[in-house]
């Protein structure tokens, strides 16, 4: 990465291969997730942790071609998920914490691996932090893709009623594929109204709010009052939901932020579920394409204009 700005900051550069350092792992790449964060942080809408040119990159799945001291050389030659300290992954090696190494099931590809990773740790997070026992309904918005559609598809296969926002006609058809029973385009202003007349007397248990802004003042009067709550994890819009102590207090209703270290801390725990989910066929990996890596820059345009219905992943030639 060059420089903050467009796709076109992400060039290929010959670097030479990282060598771990204490507690460190370095792994021969085999396939590296396009993440939707990672669009804000190059575009510049977010601080990166270190000036560029720096190799850019969050998550990688490969084979563990090398451990520093204080970890386990028994690790070399197997299939790892790893995390960066915030850059670093889209190489063909990479150097990353051993303590974020999780092990990849053999039933999962890399490419696989990688689609899920991020997408299911997250959304397994949120379906614990909802305490759901089953029998609630739920909205999932944004559900036809990433965090939304990982929700979705677990949340359903769970017995959960799953009402879901999507952007326009194919979305809206994937996330009934995933299992939601109602689809709202949250594309139209009024997509909230619409939700309260299907809604009629009945309540919304929980919303997994990735939208943020003013629509979720909007949800809370479909909130089931006392029980109700709110999971923000996302804004979508352009700023977090736009709610306060006394919109709540007044209705009963909970709201939970996800997010910040501790919230982190736990998704990076949940990384081995999510793999464990999906290598046992509950949870659909929606690998759309793989790119080669020097086509980073190209891989970035369809995800910051939303358009995938699954996730890119980018794979270096040497794999």
């Amino acid at each position: 990465m060059t420089g903050t700005g467009g796709p076109e900051v992400l060039v290929p550069r010959a670097m030479p291969t990282p060598r771990p350092g204490v507690g460190e792992l370095t792994i021969r790449t085999e396939a590296i997730p396009v993440l939707y964060p990672e669009i804000a942080l190059r575009s510049g809408a977010f601080p990166l942790a270190a000036e560029p040119p720096l190799i850019f990159g969050f998550q990688a799945v490969g084979i563990v071609a090398e451990t520093g001291p204080e970890v386990d050389a028994a690790l070399v030659g197997r299939r790892v998920a790893v995390a960066t300290a915030g850059f670093g992954s889209y190489a063909e090696y990479v150097r990353a914490p051993a303590v974020s190494a999780t092990p990849v099931p053999e039933e999962l590809s890399a490419a696989e691996a990688a689609a899920v990773l991020m997408s299911g740790s997250v959304a397994v997070t949120l379906l614990d932090a909802a305490a759901c026992t089953g029998t609630e309904t739920v909205l999932v918005e944004a559900a036809a893709t990433g965090v939304g559609a990982a929700l979705t598809e677990l949340a359903a296969r769970r017995g959960i009623r799953v009402l879901a926002t999507a952007g326009g006609p194919a979305k809206a058809e994937r996330a009934r594929a995933l299992g939601a029973a109602e689809v709202f385009d949250h594309r139209d202003p009024e997509w909230t109204a619409r939700l309260r007349d299907h809604l009629g007397d009945t309540t919304i248990d929980v919303v997994f709010d990735s939208i943020g802004g003013a629509t979720a003042t909007a949800l809370l009067d479909v909130l089931t009052p006392l029980s109700g709550r709110m999971l923000g994890y996302g804004f979508l819009s352009g700023a977090p939901a736009q709610v306060t102590a006394a919109d709540l207090i007044a209705r009963g209703l909970t709201f939970i932020g996800c997010a910040g270290p501790r919230w982190l801390a736990v998704v990076d725990a949940n990384r081995g579920r999510a793999l464990a989910l999906a290598a046992n066929g509950e949870l659909d990996p929606l690998v759309e394409s793989v790119l080669p890596l020097e086509r980073a820059d190209e891989a970035h345009r369809p995800v910051e204009g939303r358009a995938p219905l699954g996730k890119i992943v980018l794979r270096p030639v040497t794999s």
